[in-house]
């Protein structure tokens, strides 16, 4: 019997209740198939470990990493930590430290789910952004010129080289390619007339290889605009690391919220593990109140039972989603129900029973 091995690093805030649920859920599946079983291992990592310890993670945390098969990610942020320390100390750490350059967002209008546009139907918004995930303008490469004057100087250097363009590209177009859709490359070459347009050009390189891909290309703005106005034109899309975050961003508000909202860092050959979340924050505040929804962290479960290649699974799991969605009976306040956060995953195992 296959054996996957999760790492999961709840994190802070609603952090352990959403990953409870996914957690419940996966395990439920496993049982259910009986080909494949999960085995856990929870890690205490993150802000609260941080003002703990001095440290988002110990030092050797990607050795004690590395023999996974996933890792599983809560949400990470706490009062008194520094955003940025939060982020590098462990996110990208884990990004970077296991090459996870694919991040694979879906933005999908799921049946049932609320949408802020008028006019738009489930199929208008159904699409996937790939974002280069381990370079571009969160290398964290610059500095701090004459700090504390008058002449102080703050440097951030975007890092685009060949090979980490190339090979996110290469994904978007083959990911393309397979599902038989356009590709949409989103970028800021009249701006940016370094970076992007290296971008842009290796973009073009690559598709010479897949002339049977339809593509577009349109400047970030422009992309933003239309995401709003004219979602349906989007079905792949590929950009880098910053333009990504924000633009998958700019997705969860048209697809449903942040509660609805998944992510996958993927490190493709499998050489190390990949790493699943929610993307919403860690939101403290409601933190063990049972008001945080679930359903963005259980559809990280869909994503990483994809990885896994249990894809009937992970559409199943969609599937289950979009039942709970339609028939309203369990769901958490901030879709208009009055289910607490630990009802959740019981009840989307309820449906995938049926």
């Amino acid at each position: 019997m296959q054996t996957y091995k999760i790492a999961v690093i709840a994190g802070d805030g609603i952090g352990p209740d959403v990953i409870d649920e996914g957690k419940k859920v996966l395990a439920g599946i496993a049982e259910m198939d009986g080909s494949f079983k999960v085995e856990f291992t929870d890690f205490p990592w993150g802000c609260e470990y941080y003002l703990r310890e001095g440290k988002m993670m110990p030092e050797d945390g990607l050795s004690i990493l590395k023999d996974f098969d996933a890792i599983y990610l809560g949400a990470v942020g706490y009062p008194g930590v520094p955003d940025d320390v939060s982020l590098q100390g462990l996110l990208l750490k884990i990004r970077k430290g296991f090459d996870e350059y694919i991040n694979l967002r879906p933005v999908k209008l799921l049946k049932g789910a609320p949408c802020p546009l008028k006019g738009v139907n489930e199929e208008d918004i159904d699409m996937i952004v790939v974002r280069e995930n381990s370079e571009g303008e969160y290398a964290n490469v610059g500095s701090r010129l004459y700090p504390g004057t008058e002449q102080e100087i703050a440097l951030q250097t975007g890092v685009f080289s060949r090979k980490g363009c190339e090979r996110v590209i290469r994904y978007a177009y083959e990911l393309a390619k397979k599902e038989g859709t356009t590709l949409t490359n989103v970028s800021k070459a009249n701006a940016l007339g370094y970076s992007m347009v290296f971008w842009n050009e290796i973009f073009a390189e690559v598709g010479k290889e897949y002339p049977e891909v339809e593509t577009s290309s349109l400047m970030v703005d422009a992309a933003s605009m239309f995401f709003v106005k004219k979602p349906a034109r989007f079905q792949i899309v590929v950009t880098s690391n910053l333009f990504g975050d924000i633009l998958t961003d700019l997705g969860a508000a048209i697809a449903g919220g942040m509660g609805l909202a998944a992510g996958a860092n993927l490190n493709p050959e499998k050489k190390f593990p990949s790493m699943f979340e929610p993307i919403h924050g860690s939101a403290p505040d409601i933190a063990g109140k049972g008001l945080a929804n679930p359903l963005a962290a259980i559809w990280s479960v869909s994503q990483m039972l994809d990885f896994f290649g249990q894809e009937a699974w992970g559409a199943k799991v969609i599937n289950a989603i979009e039942t709970l969605l339609q028939e309203k009976k369990t769901l958490t306040p901030d879709l208009g129900g009055k289910a607490k956060t630990d009802e959740i995953g019981e009840a989307i195992l309820e449906i995938l029973r049926r």
